[in-house]
């Protein structure tokens, strides 16, 4: 279902605005792809817009305008029309936000049905890279690229926190991008493993700061404690293996995307689901399998069956000492141990994903979710100020810290050297701060909500809200882990796009099947030479070939 919801019910009238003719008497065309290139005329379409608007300074609309945004409803946080983040931001702003809600279940799917039929929103939020590109060549979403230069806090934190080359890899086809992510000064793998670390000193055990350290210990604590298997994931392996395939040289689990990676001996794109690398990590997980190390209940079951609640319940009873989550999880499993172990009686802690064959690697530095804009913006008198606004709501200090924490001196305090503190009437269960207060600041006044907080944030922001563990999970991985260099840009054109997702697809799903089938022991290792063969029989060097040829063409035509 999508319903809208009108917060206000202003009338407006689009009046034109001479302040800013100054600085912008030019004009800027969208994207030649598609039958919609649509002229902009930004000196007249700048009605509402500030005249010199600036990087970390609050915008105000000079006139108030109303902006439409999709928004994606989780079943536990429902919207309510009196949050108080809309009416904070009506009023530091000026400007109205009207919500399209699509529901959390199939978000995707609702968000890509109102794009095609030119039915969506102006901000098309929590868009992550890559999910642009279907809707670049109709013309259906905006180049975000030819306007970039007048959205100031983006372009001052891409410099800053050294983004520049990460954005250039958001470029399509034709050497735009259509999309503007979330910035993050640090970025590290949100998922990594979770152990019980009094359980791992009192066996012994070696610090787990590569896998085969890992399994040193727990072999020891399997020795000590012969009923569990201590490993477990509760993500249908997807997430371990997500986070351990860095380290063995190829991707798999959530990572594995469209199934290629950079083979740098070779200069070219190989396919990760045949490399040495990942043979070598399907065997490594197979023989935890076999020593009884790895709880495979947990390779099978999906969070949405259960999975991760059943680890928990592991967690607690002494059967898993070890297990995949992020910083939120950490509290899942300590709520779990308090009950059974009591408080104070153990250690949880989240350690960087361990190294491997091929070194102290993580996953490539990221970027977080981000917004699109509809085409539609184009032929709006409020062009500029929509601009001008989004990047104040995205990309300013002091817009990022209200959206997490709502207003300074109402609903938190903020002491001189930054630290911020929750006032004790206010709670954020999600990050089990002042539980039991009577108002729950995401839950009942929109602050924290899961489609604006968290997109783009400095270090300290983002380590204001989470435990210290996770700030000394963040020095870990920074002081010890090397982020992979991402693939090179190999952006594909309309046509090569959907011959790549009907090769794709097949391809991506057969190694799903077989990795779990070689890692649970219901397909022999001695098997992986007539995997790989079935791998080439499905195509995979034809689609090599275009991801291939997409990239070099790419790099030609862009230097």
């Amino acid at each position: 279902m999508v319903h809208s919801m009108r917060r206000t019910g202003w009338v407006r009238t689009a009046a034109a605005a001479g302040a800013v003719a100054a600085l912008l008497a030019t004009s800027a065309c969208t994207s030649d792809s598609g039958d919609a290139a649509t002229e902009v005329d930004l000196e007249a379409q700048s009605v509402g817009a500030m005249e010199d608007f600036a990087a970390d300074e609050q915008f105000k609309a000079t006139e108030a305008i109303d902006i439409s945004m999709l928004w994606t409803d989780w079943p536990e946080v429902p919207v309510t029309d009196d949050w108080q983040i809309f009416d904070e931001i009506e009023e530091r702003t000026g400007v109205s936000i009207d919500l399209t809600h699509i529901p959390f279940s199939d978000a995707t799917e609702k968000r890509s049905l109102l794009i095609s039929a030119g039915d969506a929103p102006t901000v098309i939020p929590l868009v992550y890279t890559g999910e642009e590109a279907p809707f670049v060549s109709s013309g259906a979403v905006l180049p975000m690229s030819d306007y970039v230069e007048y959205m100031p806090n983006f372009q001052k934190y891409v410099e800053e926190w050294d983004l520049g080359d990460m954005m250039e890899r958001l470029k399509q086809a034709d050497g735009k991008y259509y999309m503007l992510p979330g910035l993050q000064e640090v970025s590290v793998p949100t998922f990594s493993l979770i152990i019980r670390k009094d359980i791992f000193d009192e066996v012994g055990a070696p610090e787990p700061d590569t896998w085969e350290h890992l399994r040193e210990g727990l072999e020891l604590i399997k020795a000590k404690y012969p009923d569990s298997k201590p490993l477990a994931d509760g993500f249908e392996g997807q997430s371990m293996l997500n986070y351990a395939a860095h380290a063995f040289g190829t991707q798999a689990g959530w990572g594995f995307g469209e199934g290629t990676i950079w083979n740098e001996d070779k200069g070219e794109l190989e396919y990760a689901g045949t490399n040495e690398g990942y043979r070598d990590m399907v065997e490594f997980f197979h023989g935890l399998v076999e020593d009884g190390l790895l709880d495979t209940e947990s390779f099978t079951a999906s969070d949405a069956g259960g999975g991760a609640a059943n680890v928990s319940e592991k967690i607690a009873n002494n059967q898993v000492f070890a297990a995949s989550g992020a910083s939120g999880t950490v509290n899942e499993f300590a709520t779990a141990l308090d009950a059974t172990a009591g408080a104070g009686n153990y250690e949880l802690v989240q350690i960087a994903p361990p190294g491997g064959e091929a070194g102290m690697i993580v996953e490539p530095r990221n970027f977080w979710n981000g917004f699109m804009l509809s085409s539609d913006i184009a032929d709006s008198p409020n062009f500029l100020a929509t601009l001008q606004f989004l990047d104040w709501l995205y990309y300013n200090p002091d817009a990022n810290e209200m959206i997490r924490w709502g207003i300074e001196g109402e609903t938190y305090e903020k002491a001189e050297d930054g630290t911020i503190t929750l006032n004790p009437e206010f709670s954020l269960d999600a990050f089990n701060i002042n539980r039991g207060a009577a108002t729950d600041i995401k839950t009942d006044l929109g602050w924290s909500n899961d489609v604006l907080a968290g997109s783009t944030e400095s270090r300290a922001l983002k380590e204001s809200y989470n435990s210290p563990q996770f700030v000394d999970y963040v020095d870990t991985v920074l002081e010890s882990r090397t982020p992979r260099d991402p693939s090179p840009p190999a952006p594909l054109d309309e046509a090569e796009l959907e011959q790549a997702s009907l090769m794709s697809t097949p391809l991506s799903d057969s190694v799903r099947t077989a990795t779990l089938q070689f890692i649970l022991g219901d397909r022999d290792l001695s098997e992986w030479d007539a995997y790989v063969a079935e791998i080439e029989a499905a195509g995979v060097q034809s689609y090599l070939d275009l991801i291939n040829g997409a990239r070099e063409r790419f790099a030609e035509e862009n230097g």
